[in-house]
């Protein structure tokens, strides 16, 4: 009796590249979001009490981005970084769809950036594409 097994997924080098662009896209929005956030500038500080949020958590928010992201960029942790950041994002979509933003612009932007932060994992790291295979 024979086994066929499949062979781990490669990516070219042109997918790897391009999944590292897109995370250094994602990581400069983002530490630019949680270096706000971390630094309570009273724009952010307004648009957290705006969404029905304490003015006190904006840093502590801010601190639980940047982890998350230290995470996620960090090649033998990435997963659990964009596990953390996918809540964190979750987390996002519910506090603006709870006081009625506009869907598409707003709402949905949070999964958006998901989307972009699980794409460009499968496209820089083999490990992800063998646990989420799209082609066989």
């Amino acid at each position: 009796m024979t086994t066929q097994t499949t062979p781990p997924a490669t990516t070219s080098r042109t997918a790897a590249r391009i999944g590292w662009i897109l995370t250094a896209l994602i990581a400069i929005f983002l530490i630019f979001d949680g270096v706000t956030k971390l630094l309570n500038v009273q724009q952010v500080q307004d648009a957290t009490v705006d969404l029905g949020l304490r003015d006190e958590m904006t840093p502590v928010i801010g601190i639980v981005l940047l982890v998350s992201l230290a995470l996620y960029l960090t090649p033998r942790t990435a997963f659990l970084g964009a596990v953390l950041l996918t809540g964190y994002l979750g987390g996002a979509v519910l506090t603006n769809w709870r006081v009625d933003k506009p869907l598409f612009s707003t709402v949905l932007f949070a999964v958006y950036v998901g989307i972009l932060v699980w794409g460009a994992l499968y496209l820089r790291d083999p490990k992800v594409r063998q646990v989420m295979p799209f082609v066989r």
